[in-house]
């Protein structure tokens, strides 16, 4: 049964996206004359599938205060019937049945982040050394094996990258500290010290022994959430100001509209 979910994986989505990096790697090699790199064809995948997944992103940010709105809705209950613990088990079951909507988006964001990390984990693994290329169609572009492996000249992406890792974190950092400062819920001392200062080093300590290549296409995700989030507060600045300009204008049509009324004495 394994076996056929793991081929069936392979066959929809794992071979299909090989290929993609495959031409997007001889593509480069076209464009450069000849000196194709598996760094900027990684870089290209990963935006590809971050646009892919662009739905559930968006999805992900505005079911937000729905998640929120469930947790304070459990935690309410926990307090209200602690000394209640059947009752307190039946309402917080009838708040998760009544979010069902919800919690199903985020099983299936949940699956399909899940499948792309174990493409993404195979395709360092074997498809870049060049393991995997009997999966590459008859129909593509002929392109010269060995891949190479050497981003810009100088990262070898099959080898861990002490800069690549530091610039990981710090990006880790910005993310987190945008995040922070943009949301509309209050954040906590607890949350700015885990999520601004331990988890950029913890990330750093962690992925210090992977290779760059897994590295650039966590950098290269990081980059896109940013400029991701940094649209939508423009846009939500916007559209703030926009409803704010709207009732001004009509606070103004209001007044002017009011009838003067002169006393004659």
């Amino acid at each position: 049964m394994f076996a056929s979910i793991a081929g069936l994986l392979t066959t929809l989505v794992y071979q299909p996206f090989l290929n993609v990096l495959v031409f997007f790697y001889w593509l480069i090699g076209l464009v450069t004359g000849g000196h194709p790199d598996m760094g900027i064809a990684v870089i290209l995948l990963t935006i590809l599938i971050r646009f892919l997944m662009l739905p559930l992103s968006l999805s992900g940010y505005k079911s937000e205060k729905d998640r929120r709105e469930i947790a304070a809705k459990i935690k309410e209950i926990e307090v209200r019937h602690a000394s209640e613990p059947v009752l307190k088990k039946k309402l917080a079951r009838k708040v998760l049945n009544q979010s069902r909507g919800v919690l199903i988006g985020e099983i299936i964001s949940l699956v399909v982040q899940v499948t792309i990390a174990l493409m993404l984990w195979k395709m360092f693994q074997t498809g870049l050394p060049g393991g995997d290329v009997h999966l590459i169609y008859p129909f593509m572009p002929e392109v010269e094996l060995p891949f190479n492996l050497v981003f810009l000249g100088e990262f070898d992406l099959s080898h861990p990258s002490f800069r690549l890792n530091l610039i990981q974190s710090i990006l880790i950092f910005v993310f987190e500290v945008l995040t922070i400062f943009t949301s509309v819920y209050p954040v906590s001392k607890q949350e700015v010290v885990r999520y601004q200062l331990v988890l950029p080093v913890v990330a750093f300590v962690l992925f210090i022994g992977l290779p760059a290549g897994k590295k650039l296409f966590v950098i290269t995700t990081l980059i896109f959430s940013i400029l991701l989030k940094l649209v939508m507060v423009v846009r939500q600045k916007l559209e703030a100001h926009r409803l704010k300009k709207e009732a001004e204008e009509s606070g103004e049509n209001e007044n002017t509209d009011t009838p003067v009324v002169q006393r004659v004495g």
